[in-house]
C-alpha cells in the first residue's frame, strides 16, 4: 500500500507558488481548478522506482490517487490560513532548500567524476598506511603516570595483566581483560601506535605510555599478516569517501566566497 508520508518533501515542493513554467505541462488531475501536472507524477513514480517498486498501471494509479488527496488537503491548509503560518512558512522554504542542496550535490558529482586513477590512489594510499600486519593487543588506560607506573610494578611481580585490566578508564575494553581485538597500528593515536610497534609478542611496554587519553601499558598478544581487500571490493567505499570529500571541498570553497555577517 502506497503511504503519504513516503513522498512528504516531494509533496511539499507541490504546495510552493505556482511555476509558470508547469501552466503547459500536461495535466494529470484538475482539483478545484487547480492541475496535478503529469511530470509530478512521473517524479514520483521515478522516486518509487528507485525504492525498488515496479512501475505499473496500479502504482501510478496509487500516486494520482495519493497527490489528488495531498492536493485537497493542502488546498484546505490555505483557506484555514496554515500557509502563512510561521513555522509553516520555515517548513516549506527549508524543504525547497534541501531539495535544491540535492540537486547541487548530484550535478557537482555528475561534472566532477571521480577517475579510475585517482581511486587507485586511494587505495594505495590506504594499503600503505594499513601495513602488512595487524596487531592484537591489549591495554590499561589510568588517569596519572603514577598509577600506571604502580601497575607496570605489579606486572612486574607477575601480576596477571587481564586481572589489572579492570581498573582502566577504558570500560569498553576492561571487560575483555583490556583487550582491543584485531586492528592496525593506524587505527591507534601516534603515542599508542609506536608503542605497540615496537613490542614482541607477549611483552608489554616497561614505561607508561601517555596519549590524549591518559597513560597507557600495552601488552601485545599476537601478530598476523592482513590481508587487504582486493581494489575492485572496496572501490565503492573509496568512490564514495573520494566524492564527499570532494563535495565538501566545494562547500567550503563557497564558504570562503561567499560574505557571511
Amino acid at each position: 500500500m502506497l503511504k503519504t508520508g513516503k513522498f512528504a518533501a516531494l509533496a511539499i515542493l507541490g504546495a510552493l507558488a505556482i511555476n509558470p513554467a508547469f501552466a503547459e505541462d500536461k495535466s494529470a488531475a484538475l482539483v478545484n481548478g487547480v492541475s496535478i501536472p503529469q511530470a509530478r507524477i512521473d517524479l514520483r513514480v521515478k522516486a518509487a522506482a528507485s525504492q525498488g517498486q515496479a512501475d505499473s498501471p496500479e502504482l501510478r494509479k496509487a500516486i494520482r490517487d495519493d497527490m489528488i488527496n495531498l492536493e485537497v488537503m493542502a488546498q484546505e491548509a490555505v483557506k484555514a490560513g496554515l500557509d502563512k503560518n510561521a513555522d509553516v512558512v520555515q517548513q516549506v522554504e527549508l524543504a525547497k532548500q534541501s531539495v535544491l542542496v540535492g540537486a547541487f550535490v548530484q550535478d557537482y558529482a555528475k561534472n566532477h567524476p571521480i577517475s579510475e586513477d585517482q581511486l587507485k590512489q586511494e587505495y594505495d594510499k590506504l594499503k600503505t598506511k594499513l601495513g602488512n600486519k595487524e596487531y592484537n593487543a591489549r591495554h590499561i588506560l589510568v588517569e596519572t603516570e603514577a598509577e600506571a607506573k604502580d601497575i607496570i610494578a605489579q606486572l612486574g611481580k607477575k601480576a596477571k595483566f587481564e586481572k589489572l585490566a579492570a581498573k582502566s578508564k577504558d570500560t569498553g575494553s576492561a571487560t575483555q581483560g583490556g583487550s582491543l581485538g584485531w586492528a592496525v597500528p593506524g587505527n591507534f593515536v601516534p603515542e599508542f601506535a609506536n608503542a605497540l610497534l615496537n613490542l614482541k609478542k607477549g611483552e608489554y611496554t616497561k614505561a607508561p605510555v601517555q596519549s590524549q587519553f591518559g597513560w597507557h601499558i600495552i601488552k601485545l598478544d599476537d601478530t598476523r599478516d592482513l590481508k587487504v581487500p582486493p581494489f575492485e571490493e572496496v572501490k565503492p567505499q573509496l568512490q564514495q569517501r573520494l566524492q564527499q570529500q570532494s563535495i565538501k571541498k566545494a562547500i567550503d570553497e563557497l564558504r570562503a566566497k561567499a560574505k557571511i555577517e
